[in-house]
């Protein structure tokens, strides 16, 4: 399990390595939640835990990223593979953003997509999420 700290200063370091334009009307920032989070529709003998998610609400605009479901998901990996996975979670709902503000869908239609997968009984941990572009 990662210390709230050490996972604050990774996702720090992450935020910071990102060409600032990437946060055009990204209002809201990013926060790390000390929440576990389950999909609403997960499976009781499958928990689906929700790593990080973009918010376009009336407070604004905004990334989450789940300190306590990547806990769960991923605490026992080593540091930098950690880190990878918390990038990789990163880079995934600051692409719902950019997706948002261009009117594109990619990324939704994919996430609805590996959730049928999941809910039908299919390994979702290798389905990849399509280029951009």
């Amino acid at each position: 399990m990662k210390e709230y700290e050490t996972v604050e200063k990774m996702l720090d370091n992450i935020v910071d390595s990102t060409p600032a334009e990437l946060y055009r009307e990204l209002s809201g920032g990013v926060i790390l939640a000390e929440d576990v989070k389950l999909h609403p529709d997960t499976l009781p003998d499958r928990p689906l835990y929700i790593l990080g998610e973009y918010h376009n609400d009336p407070t604004g605009r905004y990334i989450v990223i789940y300190y306590g479901s990547f806990n769960v998901v991923h605490g026992f990996l080593p540091d930098d593979v950690f880190y990878e996975k918390l990038r990789h979670t990163f880079a995934h709902e600051l692409r719902h953003h950019m997706e948002q503000l261009s009117g594109i869908k990619d990324l939704e239609r994919f996430d609805a997509e590996r959730y049928g997968r999941y809910v039908s009984g299919v390994d979702i941990a290798e389905f990849h999420e399509p280029p951009i572009g």
